[in-house]
């Protein structure tokens, strides 16, 4: 990446519009996936609208220490990759422990895939990173056949993987990442492995290895996913759609300013990702779809948003979060608009992100002169609040250092950011498109 983005940021309340057309980032998750999958491939796997962020590349480096033959190039949208698989033959022993970044996508679904090899390998993170929980996914692996030595139950993580066994595994937790985690290793495991989960996170794994010629067998009634082994996937195209959670920004900032229309187009709406729209549906904002299409698997559409009537307060089920888990810090900042108390239940998950999601979420909207309480996994905000500008950190967070922005356009006075330039992990554009709708930074 050549883009540089500040490490501090001051936005100002907006005084016009925001308006014009945006094309947010390529989706992340798809993007992980598609560099994942065309190095367990056999064959040449073409990739176009790749996200080019720091969480991406760490994923290519990663592939590319275990012996995949990797290559990159500026596209139109994102990165065009090229990645040539190592198929039957396997990964190769890297040559150190791999080094994950800020990546629990890269850091989770590889120690799936090395679950089921006859090799050992570290897997190292960031601070932010190494304090993510590991015992998750080391649990399963470890019921499959493989070892897994977590320290206490963090990173740095070692794969020694073997021969594995199928499994029938119930997740205690709706986590995209776990499932993922466990269907790959079931590719190495002679027979079926399944995951149950208590409410159904994103299934972007299950949507993509069809393309790769792998079948799942899907029941999502009993949010139940599974895959039998052993397979080998076979190399294919796939082009990225662009990013909901990306986009869930720019949409909630064109709620936000008075008389602003923002147009996102091609952004991916798969029903697991988008739970935010239909929140911000029951608030009565006025979001809406065009040109609904698919594109590889995935529905795509293109958002248009404009600010209307006054938002109404919300309250967010825990069965909805897996479905919006990223989105709650930006949904927290529209429910400070919303007339009466907007309440998340079941946010207990926001603890382990990148950050404490919900301490930050409590702390940023106070000192911004919201009234926000929160529990153990429930967030409530009262509204409408009279934003004020004020200092804040994103905390190494890149979905905390874009919400703050857009608190910040409706907030009297400057809002400083600090640590802005975590935005690079999802979305390193993220100033550029905000300043080319109107806002002033």
């Amino acid at each position: 990446m050549t883009r540089v983005v500040p490490s501090t940021v001051q936005v100002r309340r907006a005084t016009r519009p925001l308006s014009g057309t945006v094309e947010v980032p390529s989706d992340k998750s798809l993007s992980h996936r598609a560099v994942l999958f065309g190095a367990l491939a056999e064959g040449v796997t073409h990739a176009s609208g790749v996200l080019d962020s720091a969480d991406v590349r760490s994923t290519i480096e990663a592939v590319s220490a275990l012996g995949a033959v990797v290559t990159v190039a500026a596209g139109r949208r994102g990165l065009d990759v090229t990645v040539e698989g190592w198929g039957p033959r396997g990964p190769v022993a890297p040559d150190g422990p791999i080094d994950c970044g800020n990546s629990g996508t890269t850091v989770r679904l590889l120690a799936g895939i090395l679950a089921g090899w006859p090799l050992s390998v570290e897997l190292r993170g960031d601070a932010s990173l190494s304090a993510r929980p590991m015992g998750r996914i080391a649990h399963p692996l470890v019921a499959m056949g493989a070892q897994v030595i977590t320290t206490d139950g963090h990173l740095p993580v070692t794969i020694a993987g073997g021969v594995l066994r199928p499994i029938d595994y119930a997740s205690p937790v709706a986590s995209a990442q776990v499932k993922s985690a466990v269907l790959l290793a079931g590719l190495r495991a002679q027979g079926r492995t399944s995951v149950t989960e208590p409410t159904l996170s994103r299934d972007h794994t299950e949507r993509l290895l069809p393309a790769f010629g792998v079948d799942v067998l899907v029941a999502h009634d009993a949010c139940r996913a599974s895959v039998e082994g052993p397979a080998v996937l076979s190399a294919t195209d796939v082009t990225v759609p662009a990013d909901p959670s990306s986009a869930a920004f720019p949409v909630i900032a064109a709620l936000l300013v008075r008389g602003s229309e923002v147009h996102l187009p091609g952004v991916c709406v798969n029903p697991t990702r988008t739970g935010f729209l239909r929140v911000l549906e029951r608030m009565g904002a006025d979001v809406h779809e065009a040109r609904r299409r698919s594109v590889g698997g995935e529905p795509v559409a293109d958002l248009v948003a404009r600010h209307g009537a006054a938002l109404r307060p919300v309250t967010v089920n825990a069965s909805e979060v897996p479905a919006l888990v990223d989105e709650v810090p930006i949904l927290a900042v529209a429910a400070c608009m919303a007339e009466g108390v907007s309440r998340f239940e079941g946010v207990g998950e926001l603890r382990v992100k990148e950050s404490d999601r919900l301490e930050a979420t409590v702390y940023a909207l106070s000192a911004l002169g919201a009234e926000v309480r929160a529990g153990e996994d429930w967030l409530e905000v009262r509204g409408p609040a009279r934003l004020r500008g004020a200092q804040l950190s994103s905390l190494g967070d890149h979905r905390l250092a874009m919400a703050w922005a857009v608190a910040g356009l409706a907030a009297e006075g400057i809002t400083t950011i600090e640590g802005f330039d975590a935005v690079c992990v999802s979305y390193p554009g993220f100033l550029d498109d905000l300043a080319a709708l109107g806002a002033d930074l």
